[in-house]
């Protein structure tokens, strides 16, 4: 069988820029893998992973000027967009160095012999191991921060973890661009540059998830995609972990009382948020409830000037430009349903921004209506005007799982008796929860979770933060053990100084 090409292609023009690999075949698959498991003890030290992540992340900054320009030639993104992302990505790595440093991940506990105990207690040390290869699926909208040199991969790395990336298709010159800088990286601090290979082509991504050496997964995508991965993972002689994030709609509530005290304000709050990036973060606010009458329809004038001042941009490809025209001309002809704004097509490969109302009370039962309450992937949002606490309360319970949920209340908590209600209500559909801001913008911090229920994600980590190295881990006790056998994690002395729990206290 001959090679499949892969090319990179101007999402501008359509038109093709470079061939860039061939697509791998199984037998490719399978020699990337048994490389990565093969120097999977080369990442046994911390030292050496901290400073090959701390190298990375050096690298990449000096290759900006290289991967900025092969990103926004694949993704039409923008430099200046770019140079953020590329700036939060080695950030990212250097925030896990500093995790690994600290060592608290391991998450040590010890508990001494206790004969009084019933029963009694033996010896017990736990500490957390790394799973083994991690298998990586690099997302089309950040091909920099969830991509190749993405959290996935810094968090994998960084847990001990070697990594095989099915490169996405959207931009395939910088997933081997990044590649060779992460590779560099390993061979400059004394790693085999095999605890990052990167492989491309669809049949390659559904190889990697069956490989009997792979331990983990990681995935951001679409619904459809990520569940049919998620399904292999789980169907495999032997399931393993696969954390995927497939979709938000990211709901807004704005209630009656924000919107008589600061309209216009959350309006062009909303304009912007919901059309940063064309529309294509995976926190775009996609479905907004707000009041009916007359400050509600203020909010809708402010958001109709916003978006209408909005230029038209080019989504990541063409697949989802279609996607998007035909998903808003969709929804624009369901009963009841006005386009203030009309979102679509403006010019042969651009779009446009722009908005759907619908009264609240054709979502609260089952019905057509029912595609307003899914994501559509591109710069629109879904206003349902709702005429009681009653009809939002209805609605939200119809909703899926979501990254993030947005109350927006008066600013004197006390004069907005919906806040508090309002709040348990939205705290059970999402992983984040924002108050009076807008949900666009993850923050690498240790506070952040970046995850929520299905279909936002099909675990309840995130993959975002300090906490999304506890993916590749898996904790293991050791009973009774002479100290001459432990780890050294583990040892009575300490000789790593980490922080531990002994006896149940802090040590």
């Amino acid at each position: 069988m001959s090679a499949v090409p892969v090319w990179s292609v101007d999402p501008r023009t359509g038109n093709p820029r470079e061939q860039v690999a061939v697509e791998a075949t199984a037998e490719e698959v399978d020699r990337a893998v048994r490389s990565a498991h093969a120097v999977r003890d080369a990442l046994a030290d911390r030292a050496a992973r901290a400073a090959f992540l701390r190298a990375a992340a050096e690298l990449l900054e000096e290759s900006g000027e290289h991967i900025i320009e092969a990103a926004d030639a694949e993704t039409a993104l923008g430099p200046a967009r770019l140079t953020g992302e590329l700036a939060r990505t080695a950030a990212q790595f250097r925030a896990f160095a500093e995790v690994v440093d600290e060592g608290a991940y391991l998450d040590i506990h010890i508990d001494h012999p206790d004969a009084t105990r019933t029963p009694p207690w033996p010896d017990l040390r736990r500490y957390k191991i790394p799973l083994g290869v991690v298998a990586v699926y690099a997302a089309s909208n950040f091909p920099l921060a969830f991509s190749v040199p993405g959290g996935d991969t810094a968090s994998a790395l960084a847990a001990g973890c070697p990594v095989v990336v099915k490169a996405h298709p959207d931009h395939p010159a910088t997933s081997e661009l990044c590649a060779s800088v992460l590779r560099r990286a390993a061979a400059r601090t004394g790693l085999p540059e095999n605890v990052l290979t990167v492989v491309h082509g669809f049949d390659a991504g559904v190889e990697l998830i069956r490989h009997p050496l792979v331990s983990a997964a990681g995935f951001t995508g679409s619904v459809r995609g990520g569940r049919a991965l998620f399904d292999a993972a789980a169907a495999r002689p032997a399931p393993i972990p696969f954390h995927g994030e497939l979709g938000s709609l990211n709901p807004v509530v704005v209630t009656a009382a924000a919107a008589a005290e600061r309209a216009g304000e959350i309006g062009t709050g909303l304009g912007g948020s919901m059309t940063l990036g064309v529309g294509q973060f995976c926190t775009k606010p996609g479905f907004v409830l707000v009041p009916e009458g007359a400050a509600g329809d203020q909010l809708l004038k402010t958001l109709t000037e916003t978006v209408s001042s909005t230029g038209s941009g080019v989504l990541l490809d063409h697949r989802m430009r279609d996607a998007f025209v035909t998903g808003v001309r969709e929804r624009a002809a369901l009963p009841g349903v006005d386009a203030p704004v009309t979102p679509g097509a403006a010019g042969a490969h651009s779009v446009s921004a722009g908005f759907l109302t619908v009264p609240a009370a054709r979502l609260t039962a089952e019905g057509p209506h029912d595609a307003l309450l899914e994501e559509c992937f591109g710069p629109v949002t879904v206003i349902a005007r709702y005429a009681s606490v009653d009809e939002i309360a209805a609605v939200l319970a119809r909703l899926p799982g979501n990254l993030t949920a947005t109350l927006q209340t008066a600013g004197d908590e006390t004069g907005d008796p919906d806040a508090g209600p309002l709040l348990a209500a939205l705290t059970p559909l999402a992983g984040r929860i924002l108050v009076n801001g807008w949900p666009t913008g993850v923050a690498v911090a240790p506070a952040q979770h970046h995850g929520g229920p299905y279909p936002a994600t099909t675990s309840t980590s995130t993959s975002v933060g300090a906490t999304a190295i506890e993916r590749w881990l898996r904790p293991v006790t050791y009973q009774s053990t002479p100290e001459s056998l432990l780890p050294a994690e583990l040892r009575e002395d300490n000789p790593l100084g980490l922080p531990r729990r002994v006896d149940g206290r802090r040590a």
